[in-house]
């Protein structure tokens, strides 16, 4: 009840406007947040770099309401192609199609999505394709196959897959055939009951089917590994901080014997760094999700409404103000 009310607020106006003038809220929000801009996001991923893990930035935005905004987006995305490069860091970079006009025109939306594309392609960089609520499901996963039949590679373009849903294993099964990159998420949106396990039980239980689905996937593949500038990664990125969900994974990539750098673990920034690193301290690619600037409400809450230690955090600097 909780976890639905609180992503009721992410999507509501009014809230966002009561919360975002509370000063201290960004001072909470900084915890999970790099800043406002591609400059405070750089440098916090060459902190991470410095300790042998690699990045994946998300400039924060959703639902543009016009072609312009759609456009505008499109290119900020670009910068931050232009500010990695530049900076020679490594990370790539997380997008989410309602943000380039996927919510107002797919022709528009995949225009953006091409221009991306090319640079990163120009840059031998990355672009991760975030899965949003159900309403965009068939509309993303088609923006991303005309993306491969337009002659990106899978090293350039790949998705995400949420554990919720009861399509994922479908979906995944199928993208696998053009060895799409995936990341693995549980998923962070409300659901309805004809869509989405309604149970923690079974969005685990799935989360660990589509681990091995993966995993053999990419055993299958010829286990290809993180590139060596850290951008391109390998076919399973398992994104989580559930030590459950990460040991299970453990395991069964120990059992096929699939290398430890032919798969890796997602993190979102600001949450169980004691962990990032310890993983990263035992050889294994770890990759941390950056969101940053201006427009962090919607995420902010999202990230409230997955952990009750977020909310209490929130709460209790809400009592201190």
């Amino acid at each position: 009840m909780l976890r639905s009310f609180l992503i009721y607020l992410s999507q509501a106006g009014w809230a966002k406007q009561i919360v975002t003038g509370w000063s201290f809220a960004w001072n909470v929000a900084s915890r999970f947040i790099a800043g406002e801009s591609t400059e405070s996001a750089i440098k916090v991923v060459r902190e991470l770099n410095a300790k042998g893990i690699n990045a994946t930035l998300d400039h924060l935005g959703e639902h543009t309401a016009t072609a312009e905004e759609a456009a505008r987006s499109a290119d900020e995305i670009l910068g931050i192609l232009d500010a990695i490069e530049e900076a020679d860091v490594r990370a790539g970079v997380s997008i989410k199609l309602t943000q380039i006009g996927m919510g107002l025109d797919s022709s528009i939306c995949r225009q953006n999505l091409q221009r991306i594309l090319e640079r990163a392609k120009e840059y031998k960089n990355f672009v991760r394709i975030d899965i949003e609520d159900t309403p965009y499901t068939d509309l993303t996963i088609d923006a991303y196959n005309r993306m491969l039949e337009a002659g990106f590679s899978t090293k350039i373009v790949g998705m995400a897959v949420q554990s919720y849903l009861y399509r994922a294993e479908e979906d995944t099964r199928k993208m696998l055939e053009t060895g799409t990159r995936f990341r693995l998420i549980k998923g962070a949106y409300k659901e309805p009951p004809d869509k989405a396990y309604p149970k923690k039980a079974d969005v685990d239980a799935n989360f660990d089917l589509l681990t091995k689905i993966l995993m053999d996937g990419a055993l299958a593949a010829g286990s290809p590994k993180v590139s060596k500038d850290g951008r391109i990664p390998p076919i399973p990125a398992i994104a989580t901080q559930d030590e459950k969900r990460i040991e299970f994974a453990r395991q069964y990539a120990q059992k096929i014997n699939l290398p430890k750098g032919a798969f890796e673990f997602q993190m979102l920034h600001g949450i169980r760094r004691d962990l990032q690193e310890q993983l990263a301290t035992e050889g294994y690619q770890v990759r941390i999700y950056i969101p940053f600037g201006t427009e962090w409400y919607p995420y902010f809450m999202r990230r409230l409404a997955e952990r009750p230690a977020n909310l209490w955090f929130f709460i209790s600097n809400f009592l201190k103000k």
